[in-house]
């Protein structure tokens, strides 16, 4: 179905009073702002560049590029405006763009993100967090709802303080329905998200160990991920995944209804039975529903997600017929088939995640070798020891043909794994080079390897080497 477009934002003034900033420039000619974007390689015409600070670069040195790029207007830190004050004057007289000036730019951007989910009320707003499966999650509800109504679902993992509100862009009047992944890594930040899109319906997939390092416990990150119904005032509803040993927490003074997921508790599932690589068929109201995507983990998405459009009535027949068309995302239980088989599942990695993907992997019948490269763990802070540690417990008596560890935190997994049954088929390095070689040296036609670790690890350079021997490389289950 179509969609209403409208802009961004509506007028050079608009931006500065939702931005709570001042106008350095004003614009030559003002129509409006199409797009926002952070990225000045992503600048197309009629687009508002925000120069964000980074870790590594600040935005506010690729001013010119956005201004080249067709930005329609820059918003800027009072700070950089006083400095580039010269710079500034040049690109507004060359490029006859606006520029606005704030105390923070990411306070501003969000400000802005915020005015516009404000003007959006007829839009029904998804929220969806939690320490594994979100992405996946949010990805299923957009499948089922479009299938419905004209649904905006944000790109990629836009899920941060940054991402989500430039994903707030992307809705528009003419969507019934918009769809948010949530995450975060520091205490507050859901806080900050949950105000911006203030969902209507908010889903939790579980609480599990992703980021502990940054908020120091469990209990912790069940508070922050709680603080998604933040704004809950009796009209929403909340979705929790039973069995969760934070369920109970997770409700507790939420105003609003509260619905459980899950096997046990969804209503009309009548049971699932692996299809292996090619997913899961579920049986569900009378129907049998080939999902695309395997494994309990994965199961437990699709509950989710069909209790959300359940609520929001969407007929059981689009529900079906949505649960069947998802399809995988980079990194996440894709399926990439050829002479050698690879899952692709190295987008992220913690010990929930890691101990789901080795169960289905282990249990997995396969006529060639079975190989798992698993990488690292990160953001576990105090428990990086320990929880490689019981990862290389648990290896020492896998099934598994082979066991390739990358990464510095894979040390305590392989000392730990040292003795075991199954030590002579676990070997460990730190260089991406070496492990290649290493795996090359192993696999064959008619194997299958899997790839699981932290992003930052990039397991996904292993692919060239692995689908250079006839794999499509897109085959995807």
């Amino acid at each position: 179905m179509a969609t209403r477009e409208s802009k961004s934002i509506e007028s050079f003034t608009a931006l500065v009073a939702g931005s709570g900033g001042v106008a350095v420039a004003r614009p030559r000619r003002d129509a409006g702002i199409e797009s926002v974007a952070s990225d000045s390689r992503t600048v197309s015409r009629g687009c508002l560049f925000v120069a964000l600070p980074g870790e590594r670069t600040d935005g506010h040195e690729f001013l010119g590029h956005a201004a080249a790029s067709g930005a329609a207007a820059l918003l800027v830190s009072d700070a950089q405006a006083a400095q580039r004050r010269i710079e500034l004057d040049a690109l507004a007289v060359r490029y006859g763009l606006g520029i606005v000036s704030v105390a923070d730019t990411l306070a501003g951007l969000q400000n802005l993100a915020r005015v516009r989910m404000r003007s959006l009320a007829s839009v029904t707003r998804v929220g969806v967090t939690g320490s594994n499966g979100k992405t996946t999650t949010k990805e299923i509800i957009g499948s089922l709802l479009s299938r419905h109504a004209p649904t905006a679902v944000n790109e990629g993992n836009l899920n941060s303080e940054i991402g989500l509100p430039l994903a707030c862009f992307g809705v528009n009047p003419g969507h019934r329905y918009s769809v948010f992944e949530m995450g975060m890594n520091r205490r507050g930040e859901m806080d900050v998200l949950a105000d911006i899109v203030r969902p209507d319906l908010a889903l939790i997939t579980n609480v599990g160990t992703a980021h502990i390092g940054l908020l120091g416990s469990s209990d912790a990150i069940a508070a922050e991920k709680k603080r998604i119904f933040a704004h809950f005032d009796g009209r929403q509803t909340g979705f929790l995944p039973e069995g969760d040993r934070y369920q109970a927490f997770l409700a507790e003074g939420v105003r609003g209804k509260m619905i459980v997921f899950g096997p046990g508790s969804t209503p009309g599932f009548g049971g699932s039975e692996s299809m292996g690589l090619g997913g899961t068929l579920i049986h569900w109201e009378g129907f049998r529903i080939r999902f695309p995507l395997f494994g309990p983990h994965n199961l437990a998405n699709a509950l989710g997600a069909l209790s959300v459009a359940r609520e929001l009535g969407v007929p059981n027949a689009e529900i079906r017929d949505g649960l069947e068309a998802v399809a995988p995302l980079f990194g996440r239980s894709q399926v990439i088939r050829g002479e050698v088989t690879v899952i692709a599942d190295c987008y992220n990695a913690n010990p929930e995640s890691m101990t789901r993907a080795l169960e289905f992997f282990e249990t997995l019948h396969w006529e060639g070798k079975r190989i798992a490269v698993l990488g690292g763990m990160r953001e576990l802070g105090e428990l990086t020891g320990p929880a490689h540690a019981a990862l290389g417990e648990r290896l020492r008596g896998t099934g598994l043909d082979a066991v390739l560890l990358f990464g510095d935190e894979m040390e305590h997994a392989w000392n730990a794994a040292a003795g075991g049954a199954s030590s002579g088929r676990i070997w460990w390095t730190v260089d991406m080079e070496t492990m290649g070689l290493r795996l090359q040296s192993l696999v064959r036609a008619g194997d299958i390897v899997l790839l699981k670790g932290s992003r930052g690890l990039e397991l996904e350079r292993l692919l060239p080497g692995l689908t250079a021997r006839g794999g499509s490389g897109g085959d995807r289950c």
